[in-house]
């Protein structure tokens, strides 16, 4: 329980990440966001995500029915503690999308997304990985090439998330001038308490799961170790490419060797989550950069965090895990090719299915109540056009600093 209340805090702490990278006139709305999702799926986990997770009856190996467990009931109090332990990870990978669509995402068309996608991406994911399905050790995958390994979410959260972050940020389309110079953080101080808070809630969401005392220890120290490096890694990549280092690159880096560590943490030695971080912090610092020249507008690097980092920490499994109880191990370490190649086929998998069910559900919302906000809004900002609300009193700043503080937030 301990565990589960770590986790729930990161989607707060996640608010406070988004609504500090994003623009004074957006923030309320980013926030609101992560927000609105909580409430959300605390409901659908409560009347059928629970069930279709693993809480049912298996339907072909991809989610499990929405009945036998549907509103929880006949579950006892010990059943419970594990339903709101996975609550809170569908609350926070559902959240972590909106940071793709920053400025511009109509607040309605995410209150219909979220429980769409929790109910036919996130649920049927967690049951494919975690609760026996296709890519489980009995699986119709699994029993072919293997067990997946993905310890707390490296394919059903981050790569998920980040994934369903590009296919969003594809159908809504990119902000009105988008450019690196025109949409830069409004608070940092928000960025960097957003990461601490996410940090410490990360102790829960890796080591709610830990089977032992021994095995909670490695979790925790690899926890800490990852993200340190991922920090020191990222700046220093700036400090090579642009001769500086910045508080929101140390944030970032955090967060990237947070991200790569989550499917790993019990899989590898604290030396092994070194190397971890260190490549997640390098790989992500240019990952983010790479938007500008696709033309493709992740407002607030999901895609370059998330999936990136997510996508080698479910590798780097394959490469440096310690020896495991079926024998496979890490192919740098003797481990043989077997565990890469799970790790490659639950990869595979979970990007097909991510991409194609994501875009159906973005373009049927997009093409039937629209999913982006006038363009005139966007301009004037969303906080006001979609919840009549300002973060900050722009009205008294301009009467202290003229029209253009207003026009610039």
């Amino acid at each position: 329980m301990v565990s589960a209340a770590l986790v729930l805090l990161m989607t707060p702490g996640l608010a406070f990440f988004y609504g500090g990278l994003s623009r004074a006139r957006s923030a309320i709305n980013m926030m609101m966001m992560s927000f609105g999702a909580m409430g959300v799926v605390a409901v659908v986990w409560l009347l059928w995500g629970y069930s279709m997770s693993g809480g049912g009856t298996s339907i072909a190996g991809i989610f499990a029915d929405p009945i036998t467990a549907f509103g929880l009931v006949g579950l006892d109090g010990e059943d419970l503690v594990g339903v709101g332990f996975a609550a809170t990870f569908a609350i926070i990978t559902v959240a972590l999308i909106s940071g793709a669509v920053a400025d511009r995402a109509r607040f309605k068309a995410w209150l219909v997304f979220v429980p769409l996608w929790v109910t036919l991406v996130y649920a049927p994911l967690a049951y494919m990985v975690w609760g026996g399905g296709l890519l489980g050790a009995d699986g119709a995958i699994g029993s072919i090439v293997g067990e997946a390994l993905d310890f707390a979410g490296g394919l059903v959260v981050h790569m998920a998330a980040g994934l369903a972050a590009l296919v969003l940020a594809l159908v809504i389309g990119k902000r009105s001038g988008f450019s690196p110079s025109l949409h830069k953080p409004h608070s940092i101080p928000f960025v960097m308490l957003g990461a601490a808070i996410l940090w410490f809630g990360w102790f829960g969401f890796n080591g709610g799961a830990a089977g032992s005392v021994a095995e909670a220890g490695l979790i925790w120290v690899n926890t800490l170790v990852a993200p340190g490096a991922a920090m020191v890694a990222w700046l220093i990549t700036e400090q090579v490419r642009d001769g500086r280092m910045t508080s929101v690159g140390g944030a970032s880096g955090i967060v990237a060797g947070l991200v790569a560590i989550t499917p790993a943490c019990a899989f590898v030695s604290p030396l092994g989550a070194l190397a971890i971080g260190l490549v997640a912090g390098v790989i992500c610092c240019f990952a983010v950069t790479v938007k500008f020249r696709l033309g493709i507008d992740d407002s607030l690097d999901v895609v370059g965090l998330h999936f990136v980092a997510g996508l080698w920490g479910t590798v780097a499994i394959g490469l440096l895990a310690l020896p495991q109880d079926d024998g496979r191990g890490g192919l740098l370490l003797g481990g043989g090719a077997a565990l890469m190649g799970a790790q490659l086929m639950a990869v595979l998998v979970t990007t097909v299915y991510t991409v194609v069910v994501t875009a159906v559900i973005a373009f049927a919302i997009h093409k039937t109540i629209g999913f982006r906000i006038p363009a005139d809004d966007e301009v004037g900002g969303i906080d006001v056009a979609e919840h009549q609300e300002s973060a900050y009193d722009f009205e008294t700043a301009m009467a202290y600093t003229g029209e253009g503080a207003d026009e610039k937030a």
